[in-house]
């Protein structure tokens, strides 16, 4: 697989095998049976979710607890050369996965840019609470 399909990657295919041999195709009787699975699937889907915003809570808090420490110390906020680890490092980690590089990029500007308005907003704290 080249870079280029790799970064346009539609996610992890693994999970997804054909239907069994001798399978059933009759649409209509296998309704029943086909909700039972996409609830169960939703049902996993919504666990996972929940872990997701579960942990992106503690990183948030973690950030947090970083802004402490960066006024504390007088350390400045914006710290380029993590970003750009931090943003590599989940890059690697789509690339290794099947997932798309550009996608979790993306999704970690999102979360970096809320880390450092929290930053910000600690760091700015010192200034008027003094």
């Amino acid at each position: 697989m080249t870079s280029a399909q790799q970064s346009h990657s539609t996610g992890p295919q693994e999970a997804v095998a054909p239907a069994p041999e001798g399978a059933s195709t009759g649409l209509v009787a296998d309704s029943e049976t086909a909700q039972q699975v996409l609830q169960s699937l939703r049902d996993e889907l919504d666990g996972l979710d929940r872990s997701l915003l579960e942990v992106l809570r503690q990183r948030l808090v973690c950030c947090c607890r970083i802004g402490l420490h960066k006024r504390n110390h007088a350390i400045p906020m914006m710290q380029p050369h993590r970003i750009g680890i931090v943003q590599e490092r989940a890059a690697v980690f789509a690339v290794e996965h099947g997932m798309s590089p550009v996608f979790v990029r993306t999704l970690y500007e999102l979360i970096i840019t809320e880390t450092c308005r929290l930053e910000d907003e600690i760091i700015g704290a010192s200034a008027t609470s003094g």
